[in-house]
């Protein structure tokens, strides 16, 4: 997950402790595969790119939904539209495709963006020299095009050695998956391995551990009154507020530790009024889940002292992802990743990042996750979001023989 005002911190690592893996040597059908698949995998992106489906944007997400599962279809997959676990959410995809060997592998993606509606009709899918942009392309849009394309592959190639591939395309994850908690504890206690679809980040960087985020809230309840005939039987919530944030001040806003950033404010109706009501939405992002607890009462022992006089100041808290810290079943899965990408002559980077993902849900349930398979890109939530047309084949041919790869040898789960 990348809201806009994440700081990602990708830490770039040669690998693991210990030698580097032994490269696997390269795959020549999977490549020529994934080379002759690419302007077909460009195409789809490009179709579901130019759709608007920012989270909560229900109808955008039923029309990319209606351009994905037809494909899911024609692979052989079972569909399942889940419906959302939050209101003014589409649904979700689960589709399902059985094999004939052990491993049961789940790939998590999602459809929705942080793009608002019309945002495509001025800024449309393009490829401008070996960059592609428009709203989503990376996160995520273009990892579970990803996903679809290596499923097909392995479906071109006869490749069924896996005991299932559950394929997850969620609709709120830009939300911190208010929609979608209990479908993933479901999927997840019925799977190996986690394969997470976010995009790489440059220069060509696998994720192995993330921040947890937490969306918190401070209210204000003041009292509304005439700010020219009688402001003084106000009580201004909005300059309570202004008061309450000076708590977040010792807090960083950057780095690879613990950060608290102010996302939203809001005050105030009409000029001659003064404010009843102020709140104002943080965005906090730490390494360790006690972070968020030290940091709450941080903010709520402001609160309990507010510096005007009859106002009330609340400290909320919305849905938020644990932490994906850094650990030995990610480790060992990145191994096998870095291993399958040297033999195409290619480094692959280890690293980390502010935005949160469902990778950590995964780590929490025991099961072995490893994340930023999708094309390696940057600028994310932000107008100038991009993915690297050259890491597009690399990174496919990555995702379809790590999902060859675990299921003939699923990784044991996290005890």
């Amino acid at each position: 997950m990348r809201f806009a005002a994440v700081v990602a911190a990708a830490v770039l690592a040669a690998g693991s402790a210990g030698a580097a893996p032994k490269p696997v040597a390269r795959d020549a059908k999977v490549w020529a595969a994934a080379e002759k698949a690419q302007a077909a995998q460009l195409r789809l992106l490009e179709e579901v790119v130019n759709i608007d489906s920012g989270t909560g944007d229900v109808e955008g997400g039923r029309r990319v939904a209606a351009v994905l599962v037809p494909r899911l279809e024609a692979l052989g997959m079972t569909i399942e539209k889940v419906p959302a676990e939050a209101p003014d959410l589409p649904e979700n995809i689960v589709a399902t495709l059985k094999g004939t060997g052990k491993g049961r592998i789940l790939l998590i993606g999602h459809l929705d963006t942080v793009f608002g509606p019309g945002t495509t009709a001025r800024w449309p899918y393009a490829v401008k020299g070996d960059r592609v942009t428009g709203p989503g392309v990376g996160d995520e849009k273009g990892g579970v095009v990803g996903g679809i394309t290596a499923i097909q592959i392995l479906k071109d190639l006869g490749f069924r050695d896996f005991k299932q591939i559950v394929f997850l395309i969620e609709s709120s994850e830009e939300r911190g998956s208010p929609g979608t908690r209990k479908l993933i504890d479901r999927l997840l206690a019925d799977a190996d391995v986690e394969l997470n679809l976010e995009p790489g980040d440059a220069p060509d960087v696998i994720t192995v551990w993330r921040k947890g985020s937490t969306v918190l809230e401070i209210a204000v309840k003041g009292r509304a009154a005439h700010a020219g005939v009688a402001p003084q039987e106000g009580r201004n919530a909005a300059e309570e507020l202004i008061n309450q944030l000076k708590a977040t001040h010792p807090f960083p806003k950057a780095g690879d530790g613990t950060t608290l950033n102010l996302t939203i404010l809001d005050a105030g109706t009409r000029n001659n009024i003064i404010p009843e009501d102020a709140r104002a939405t943080l965005s906090l992002r730490v390494r360790e889940k006690a972070e968020v607890d030290r940091v709450i009462g941080a903010l709520e022992a402001s609160a309990a002292k507010p510096t005007i006089p009859d106002t009330r100041v609340t400290v909320g808290q919305q849905t938020s992802y644990p932490p994906l810290p850094n650990n030995a079943a990610t480790d060992a899965l990145a191994d096998r990743a870095e291993a399958i990408y040297a033999g195409l002559g290619l480094k692959l980077g280890r690293g980390g990042n502010g935005g949160a993902s469902e990778s950590a849900l995964a780590n929490e349930a025991g099961v072995p996750a490893l994340d930023g398979l999708g094309p390696v890109g940057g600028d994310f939530h932000s107008d100038k979001e991009w993915i690297d047309l050259k890491s597009v084949t690399p990174r496919l041919y990555l995702l379809t023989k790590l999902i060859m790869d675990v299921g003939r040898n699923p990784p044991a789960r996290i005890k």
